[in-house]
């Protein structure tokens, strides 16, 4: 497949992290309440615990993405989409200051910034882009919890506003490897860029690196 040589630039390039919160990635979370497979989530998030503490190390700006339900945003159209899709049992999802809404083993620094979405994509009806453009952010990496959905949600919307989009293979997770794999397949095609952690650290280190679209099969 095509690959692109470049590096990358700490002073333009941010690392979001996309909804790694108890309620999706915790055992006794929503998720694992409700009996959806967590572990490949749950082995996906020491390895970007690394990839976020290396990544600060040239100076990189890191931009937690929190999602967070209220009386106050929940729609009908919002609430009932699983039913409509035949889950049985529904429990309420990073709902506003409880416990699954809270990070799960990572944690911002005082001089991160944390953007709250009521939505899967980040982009919706928050000040992201506004923050990304105040600070001429032109490429983000993108990591976290679920692949094929709020981070490819993201990744959509980032690509349609005109950044260039990295998505960090081994730093997201998805409750299905199959799920996993088509969004890398998606962005491959048409949002973006598929890379490792360890490609992107050496970018960020000034070197240019290859970055090659992964194929189907994640190899």
């Amino acid at each position: 497949m095509a690959s692109n040589a470049f590096h990358l630039d700490p002073k333009n390039t941010w690392l979001l992290v996309i909804d790694v919160q108890n309620d999706y990635c915790h055992d006794r979370g929503s998720f694992g309440q409700m009996g959806i497979p967590l572990q490949s989530i749950q082995d996906m998030v020491p390895r970007l615990v690394s990839f976020i503490e290396e990544a600060r190390q040239p100076g990189i700006t890191v931009l937690f993405i929190r999602t967070q339900h209220s009386e106050w945003t929940n729609s009908p159209t919002w609430l009932t989409r699983r039913l409509r899709r035949g889950t049985e049992k529904i429990v309420p999802i990073c709902v506003e200051g409880s416990w699954g809404a809270e990070f799960y083993q990572v944690q911002p620094t005082p001089a991160d910034r944390v953007v709250i979405k009521h939505r899967y994509s980040a982009f919706i009806d928050t000040d992201l882009d506004l923050i990304l453009r105040s600070h001429k952010v032109s490429h983000l990496l993108l990591t976290g919890v679920a692949t094929n959905v709020c981070v490819e949600s993201t990744a959509r919307h980032a690509f349609m506003k005109d950044y260039q989009v990295i998505l960090v293979e081994d730093c997201c997770a998805a409750t299905s490897p199959e799920e996993h794999q088509g969004t890398l397949l998606n962005i491959s095609k048409y949002f973006g860029e598929v890379a490792q952690s360890r490609s992107l650290l050496a970018a960020l280190r000034g070197e240019t690196v290859e970055l090659s679209a992964s194929s189907p099969t994640g190899k």
